[in-house]
């Protein structure tokens, strides 16, 4: 069986599609159908049902992937070696989201760019989760850091870290809330706002499910759908947010800096601002026992780690994401 029409065939069952695959292999479409097609001949019996978005495979096409992939995989892992036996740079095409990318991804890597000679160059793409995915799964890039996690074949998810999300604001937004002027109900909603069980409110900023202390407080955030103060609303108030975006810009080392200037509040991952807390710039709002979190992945195109650049870019961003977060 020729092994050109295997890895044809294992290429459209993990992308679930003729393009896709095409893209992938640097094939023409038409190309690929004919491989496959001829594929069916020789085995006598279908492999993929079409549809009308991409294929299925059949229970036979599922058989033969699961038998033959492995295989393919460590034909390609030799080949890999063996180029880099030859001490050709390879170039690793890293993508994902720009503050988490750059203030952590990056930085371990560079590690290994220059290494005993045997690192790689480097060239990293940013975007939101949808982008990247979709980029990785055309091939444009080989590694994809991700805060949502794949679905199909095509590509194989690992999670990395899970980062802590604080409410902050500047200082002076903590010292009105603690004197409730923000509140307009005064002395009385001091009272009612004393605590929240299983809670601790730095400062003395008084917290109750709903946060109607916070609802005048203008809001810094990426979007104006709210994602980080929405999620954590949802998380810690059991609520939604009640205020709009004040101020809307699409990078939270921005968000940070214009909640420091006194913009309003934000939530951001601690990572980010904590150099931020530890200088007094902001403080945290609220500290609920059990903080909102978020999952990062490390993403590759299934059979992909059999490169070896790859594998050791993938290796060593799980081994650094141990002390990230």
């Amino acid at each position: 069986m020729d092994l050109a029409l295997l890895r044809t065939f294992v290429t459209v069952h993990r992308a679930g599609s003729f393009t896709r695959a095409a893209a992938l292999l640097g094939l023409s479409q038409p190309a690929v159908t004919s491989q496959i097609r001829t594929l069916e001949r020789q085995l006598g019996r279908p492999l993929f049902l079409r549809q009308a978005r991409g294929v299925t495979p059949t229970t036979i096409g599922d058989e033969l992937a699961h038998k033959a992939a492995p295989h393919l995989d460590a034909l390609v892992e030799i080949a890999e070696t063996g180029l880099d036996d030859e001490s050709s740079l390879r170039t690793l095409h890293l993508a994902g989201p720009p503050e988490f990318t750059a203030e952590r991804a990056l930085p371990a890597l560079t590690e290994l760019t220059g290494e005993d000679g045997q690192g790689f160059a480097l060239r990293a793409s940013f975007g939101n989760a949808e982008e990247v995915l979709e980029g990785l799964a055309a091939g444009h890039h080989d590694l994809a850091i991700s805060t949502a996690r794949p679905r199909g074949a095509l590509l194989t998810a690992t999670a990395l870290c899970d980062e802590e999300h604080v409410l902050v604001a500047a200082p002076r937004w903590a010292e009105i809330l603690g004197s409730g002027r923000q509140h307009p109900k005064g002395a009385r909603a001091l009272e009612a706002l004393a605590t929240v069980e299983g809670t601790r409110c730095p400062e003395n900023v008084p917290l109750i499910k709903g946060a109607p202390e916070l609802e005048n407080v203008p809001v810094v955030e990426v979007h104006e759908s709210l994602p980080f103060v929405s999620r954590y609303w949802a998380s810690v108030f059991d609520c939604r947010p009640a205020a709009p975006g004040t101020v809307i810009v699409p990078d939270l080392r921005a968000v940070i800096a214009c909640a420091a200037a006194g913009a309003g509040l934000a939530v951001l991952p601690r990572y980010l601002c904590a150099p931020a807390l530890e200088r007094g710039d902001v403080v945290a709002l609220h500290d609920p026992a059990v903080p909102p979190l978020r999952t990062y992945f490390l993403v590759v195109r299934t059979g992909t780690l059999a490169m070896p650049h790859i594998a050791r870019a993938h290796e060593w961003l799980l081994r650094a994401a141990d002390v990230w977060c």
